[in-house]
């Protein structure tokens, strides 16, 4: 099955947030949703730890890796990297409006130079034979979004990008802190529908704001896909409802407890190579959200799982607090 056959439901990127152990840990939940890493720049996969950068577990499938670069031939260089290291697919980064991004000439300021991202997506499709992606915004800062989207869609596409994922919301560089940017300026989902429209042969992808499942639904009517970000990673137990309701999958929905039990040999393995309990448990913390004594699983996890040794006994004491508040 392609990877970009709709429709198609994504774990957006969020540095400091989808890491190897997230991803993992989301697997569990659903076998089809497709996942990102957080974004890693071509200067990284030149000089630093591969191993540390880019290794994943094979259970992660399928699975996309976000770069962030503005050279052609660099970016070609760290996507080919990518693709030899297995993953599923290449994004590029086009959305990012932090300061260190913009610093680096990537990011959400690519905005304001669409053919040299276009320049980009063609030297990347020409060194490697997964798809290649791009994540954008609207806009950015006074630019128009009718013409801003129109000119960077116009010239990906040209180039041959796989699809286009767009953040229906404008990133201000200037003036506005990243959290800012995820929330103040407003959605306008309609623009990226207009799009979708104009480019009918054209996988689009949207995301911004999208709070849940029944919102995803709703979207998948006029959108190819759809990508959530905070509400999947706050609320993850909504993952486990995906293949059902996004893919038709005649499955049930996972069950929050037999997610944990699957995580345990995960987990034990990385105590065993010497790390740390909260590698894993931070990204759980919300599993059992609106569950009654989830409050009590959240405070076991985050003050247990950042001691010295800390082990699987941590996750069975917030099991036993989960419980027997359930059973309550």
């Amino acid at each position: 099955m392609s990877l970009y056959a709709a429709p198609v439901f994504a774990v957006a990127p969020m540095l400091d947030w989808t890491d190897r152990h997230c991803r993992l840990f989301h697997r569990q939940l659903t076998s089809r949703a497709l996942l990102y890493t957080e974004m890693v720049t071509t200067a990284a996969i030149r000089f630093g730890d591969r191993e540390r950068l880019l290794g994943f577990s094979p259970a992660e499938h399928p699975v996309a890796l976000q770069l962030g670069g503005s050279d052609p031939a660099e970016l070609a260089f760290a996507a080919k990297v990518g693709e030899d290291w297995g993953y599923d697919e290449i994004n590029l980064n086009v959305g990012c409006p932090s300061d260190r991004v913009q610093s680096g000439r990537f990011g959400a300021c690519l905005m304001l130079e669409p053919d040299l991202v276009a320049d980009c997506v063609a030297a990347m499709r020409a060194a490697v034979g997964v798809p290649v992606t791009v994540k954008c915004r609207i806009g950015v800062d006074e630019q128009d979004p009718e013409e801003a989207l129109d000119r960077l869609a116009n010239a990906v596409i040209a180039a041959g990008v796989s699809a286009l994922w767009v953040h229906a919301r404008k990133a201000w560089l200037k003036g506005l802190s990243p959290r800012e940017n995820r929330d103040i300026p407003p959605l306008d989902y309609d623009r990226v529908r207009r799009l979708k429209a104009r480019h009918p042969e054209t996988f689009i992808g949207i995301n911004g704001g999208i709070a849940g499942l029944d919102a995803a639904l709703d979207l998948l009517k006029s959108l190819d896909g759809v990508m959530l970000g905070r509400a999947a990673y706050q609320e993850p137990a909504l993952l486990g409802s995906v293949d059902r309701l996004i893919y038709g999958a005649a499955t049930e929905d996972a069950d929050p407890f037999a997610v944990v039990e699957a995580m345990r040999p995960h987990i034990a393995a990385h105590l065993a190579a010497g790390g740390r309990l909260s590698a894993f448990t931070r990204h759980m913390l919300g599993l059992f959200h609106k569950v009654p004594g989830a409050r009590a699983w959240r405070r076991i996890l985050t003050e247990g799982g950042v001691r010295e040794g800390a082990g699987l006994e941590v996750i069975d004491a917030a099991l036993d607090g989960l419980v027997r508040r359930k059973a309550a």
